[in-house]
This record gives C-alpha cells, sequence and structure tokens, in this order.
C-alpha cells in the first residue's frame, strides 16, 4: 500500500533567475514521437459516488435494518408504524435470497416477473462499489501511461493490488476467528480474484472486451444451469458428535435445506428447473465445500460446511462482468464525445441493462445478489450505470461541484474509510463519541421527546424519554456517531492531502 502525498513543488529551474536559465531547445522528431498523453482532469463525479458509496458502508446502513428487527414488544412501535418502518429498513438490509420485487412488495414471490423492477438499495452497494473500481481503471491506465509507466510495471501493480486486496478481505473475514480463515466472500476479496483479469482485458480491443463480458455472462449461467447438485434429501450435520470425514460425506451426500440454513419460507430455494440457483445448493457451493476445505481452516469452523448467507467464492467469476461494465463506462468518460452525449448514453446503457435482467429473471435466470447471477449482473448494471449517470449530470454538467465536497472528501479516501468503517465502527462509537459526547446526545434526546411525541406517546417526562430513544434508537445513534468520527478524519487526511490508496 503507498501512500500518495499530493504537494506543490517548485523545480529547479522556478528556483533560478530567468537570466541563469539556458535557452529551449527545439525537441527532436524521438521527442515527438514518444510524447505523453495529456493527464486528464479528476471528474468529480466520480470522486463523489465512490464517497457516496463509502458513507453507507462507513455506516452500516444507519443501523435502520437493526431497528427493523426489534421485537414487537419493543418501545419504537409505539412510536412509529412498524409497517411504514420496515418498508424503508427493506432498502438498508439484504433480502434472504432472490433480490427483484414487484413495486408495492416485500414478498419477492408475488408479482408478474417480468414487472420486478424493485430492488433493496442496500442489495446495490457492493456493484456499485465494484462497478467503480472497473470506472476507474482507464482512468488509473491513462494517468501511469502519461507518467511514463511501462506496460510491464503496470502489469506489477494490478498484480499486487489484487494480491493486497485478497488479502485485506480474508484480514477482516478472519476477525471473528481464532486463526486465519481463508474465506474469500468479503467483497474486497472477490475484487481482489477478478481484478487481475479485468486489468488484462482493459488492455485488449474493445470488440474482445465486449466478447469477455458476454463469455462470462453465458458461461457462469451454462455452468450453475447444468450442474446437478445432491438430490433433496435429510442430513445430519453435528460438529460435537461427528468426525470431519463424517461431516464432508453428509454436506455431499444430499441437499437438506434445514441443515445448511436455507428455507422455503424465505424463497431461498427454488423449483424446478431453476433449482440449482438455490441457496447452499449449487454449483458454487458445492465448489467451496471442496477448495475451502484443502486450505488450513479455524479449528471451529473446520471443516467448511456452508455459507450461512450463501455467498461463495466462485461470485468474483460473474462480478467480472460488473467491473466490466464499469470499464466500458470509464472509457466512455475518457473519450472525446460531447459531455452532454456521455449523458444520456450513460441513461440509455442503464434502461438497456435494466430491462435485460428483467427479461433474463423472468425466463431463464434468477436474479440472486448473494451467487451474483448473470441476471443480477445486469439488472443491478442498470441501477449503478443509472447512479453513475446522475452524479455526472449533478456534478460534471450542472454547476454544482461544490456541493459535492462532503462526498469528495470521502470518496478519496475510500480504502481507509471502508477498512476502519470495518474495523472501528463500533470502538469509535463508544470510546470516542460515546465517552467524551454523550452528555451532549443525551441532552439533545431529552429536547427532541416532546416536539416528535415521545413524552406523549409514552407518558413520561422527557428525561425518561430521552433515555427510552437512546435505548430504542441506538443502532443510528451508534452508526451516526461513527460515521462522523471517520468524516472529519477524511477531512483532515483532504486538508493535508494524503490519499491512502493501494
Amino acid at each position: 500500500m503507498s501512500y500518495k502525498i499530493v504537494e506543490e513543488l517548485q523545480s529547479s529551474h522556478e528556483r533560478k533567475p530567468a537570466s541563469e536559465l539556458p535557452p529551449p531547445s527545439p525537441p527532436s522528431e524521438e521527442g515527438k514521437k514518444t510524447s505523453r498523453p495529456q493527464p486528464v482532469p479528476r471528474l468529480v463525479s466520480l470522486d463523489a459516488y465512490r464517497g457516496f458509496i463509502m458513507i453507507l458502508l462507513a455506516a452500516s446502513g444507519f443501523g435502520l435494518g437493526r431497528m427493523a428487527r426489534q421485537p414487537e414488544e419493543s418501545r419504537l412501535w409505539e412510536l412509529v408504524s412498524r409497517d411504514q418502518f420496515e418498508r424503508l429498513a427493506f432498502h438498508f438490509d439484504h433480502p434472504p435470497w432472490q433480490s427483484n420485487y414487484a413495486y408495492g412488495s416485500l414478498d419477492a414471490r408475488e408479482g408478474n416477473p417480468w414487472m420486478r423492477f424493485k430492488v433493496s438499495f442496500w442489495d446495490l452497494i457492493q456493484p456499485a462499489f465494484m462497478f467503480m473500481v472497473g470506472v476507474a481503471m482507464p482512468f488509473s491506465y491513462r494517468r501511469r501511461e502519461g507518467v511514463g509507466q511501462s506496460p510491464w510495471k503496470r502489469t506489477i501493480h494490478a498484480t499486487v493490488r489484487a494480491v493486497v486486496l485478497i488479502s485485506l478481505g480474508v484480514f477482516l473475514y478472519s476477525q471473528q476467528y481464532e486463526s486465519t480463515n481463508w474465506i474469500f466472500t468479503n467483497v474486497l476479496a472477490q475484487i481482489g480474484l477478478g481484478y487481475f483479469f479485468v486489468y488484462l482485458l482493459a488492455q485488449r480491443p474493445h470488440w474482445m472486451q465486449v466478447t469477455g463480458f458476454a463469455v462470462i455472462l453465458v458461461g457462469t449461467w451454462i455452468g450453475v444451469h447444468v450442474y446437478e447438485p445432491p438430490p433433496l434429501g435429510e442430513i445430519e450435520l453435528n460438529r460435537e458428535t461427528m468426525n470431519r470425514q463424517e461431516l464432508l460425506e453428509q454436506i455431499g451426500s444430499a441437499y437438506d435445506p434445514e441443515e445448511v440454513n436455507a428455507s422455503y419460507e424465505k424463497a431461498e430455494i427454488f423449483a424446478p428447473p431453476y433449482q440449482q440457483w438455490s441457496k447452499n445448493g449449487n454449483a458454487f457451493h458445492d465448489f467451496d465445500v471442496w477448495a475451502l476445505n484443502v486450505l488450513p481452516r479455524p479449528q471451529s469452523d473446520d471443516p467448511f460446511l456452508f455459507n450461512g448467507g450463501g455467498y461463495q467464492t466462485l461470485n468474483f467469476v460473474p462480478s467480472m462482468a460488473t467491473m466490466l461494465l464499469g470499464l466500458f463506462c470509464g472509457q466512455l468518460l475518457l473519450s472525446a464525445v460531447p459531455p452532454r452525449r456521455k449523458f444520456f448514453y450513460l441513461v440509455g446503457g442503464a434502461l438497456g441493462c435494466l430491462a435485460l435482467g428483467v427479461a433474463a429473471g423472468a425466463t431463464c435466470c434468477p436474479i440472486v445478489k448473494r451467487i451474483w447471477t448473470p441476471a443480477w449482473v445486469l439488472f443491478s448494471g442498470g441501477y449503478v450505470m443509472g447512479m453513475l449517470a446522475l452524479f455526472y449530470l449533478l456534478f460534471d454538467l450542472l454547476p454544482l461541484k461544490r456541493m459535492a465536497f462532503p462526498l469528495v472528501v470521502v470518496g478519496m479516501n475510500s480504502i481507509f474509510v471502508y477498512m476502519t468503517g470495518q474495523l472501528a465502527r463500533t470502538w469509535l462509537a463508544d470510546k470516542v463519541v460515546d465517552i467524551h459526547f454523550g452528555w451532549a446526545i443525551s441532552r439533545l434526546l431529552e429536547r427532541i421527546a416532546e416536539p416528535i411525541g415521545a413524552t406523549k406517546v409514552w407518558g413520561v417526562d422527557s428525561i425518561e424519554a430521552g433515555k427510552i430513544l437512546a435505548d430504542v434508537f441506538e443502532p443510528l445513534i451508534t452508526s451516526v456517531s461513527a460515521l462522523a468520527v471517520i468524516w472529519l478524519l477524511c477531512y483532515w487526511l483532504y486538508r493535508q492531502r494524503i490519499f491512502i490508496r493501494i
């Protein structure tokens, strides 16, 4: 990881009087032939988009998903409508399995399949993250080419970046275990696994990139759809009474949804002809049961049997197509196409991807984020491309660049924000904000208790109402508190011109 500090330095010529400067020499023919590309101006929209995604990740969805899971007897539901809150919180949590919904429904099985355009906004965070990695590639390539970096050095840098991202992903996943847990489902590991291959395609002609995109989608669909998972049946997975070999024999003998954390009630199990895309009953899952048990495992998770959320290592293969969509958009933004036309191309591409994704979901391939199905690539690609178009319109076409500043501050240090949010979010909220500013938060809650009707609903005074508010809104308060500290750290780094990158 390199620490790139932007400083303004005067050259040695600038420190000499003009009379002492040697006369300029005319450029040689060789110099003309090897002239480098001009630096590309940084688009505010890209940093703002990246910052927007990082803020949501650092805030962990503002804790709204956790709040929605409070029990029926929680006093929160005396103050707000649980039904309306759950509809809001739907967009700050991951659905159980299928990712597209009919408008107005919270059940993925309801509605006409051709009209299921609704998606949880929280499901779009990871594809937006990966999409922006692809968008940044052409800019990074042009910049490195502009400073004279050789193709060999650029390839080494891409390799190192991929390895570092994978390592960081494994490091983060291992935090809850007693030793390194070689699981590759964290977003950083997923980006790292596919990054080098996308980088190689980025050096190829455009037709080859488009061909690679199509091959990834079609190849993934064929690989999963023709695969025959173990038949439905009853198995027993008991780590306390069974040894490693017995557990592996059981998991490979039959598909028992209850034993692999899958349920019909949550629509995590598909009926024929799509049963191959069910949770922990697909080709990607079976690959992990084999591959992850070849690697050293922590004692508490040995052998690996299934991922509780249904996420799989091979998700990185179709997710490369998401990064390629970003690559296409980055190339468009770098091109000589007029800015307004770029915006309309982005909007058209977004609508096209969204329509193709819904059509694929209705005819041949379920839309599931947790295993990154080809239909999900297109469906989510439409949304994240549309978001890029919106940010490009607001901050590069319209005179609103100043409004993007709070987002840009975060977007310029995205890897710092992500790692800090993952490792220190709770610590920042408890040890920094609560200890030193908890009194201010308590006073604020007491002051707003009466205006929002809490004292009347709960029949208590403002002090007691403030305590209840602190309890039921604890996830929101913790998330916002940690985010505030992270943003201030980013602002300090920005003022110091310190940008941490891989």
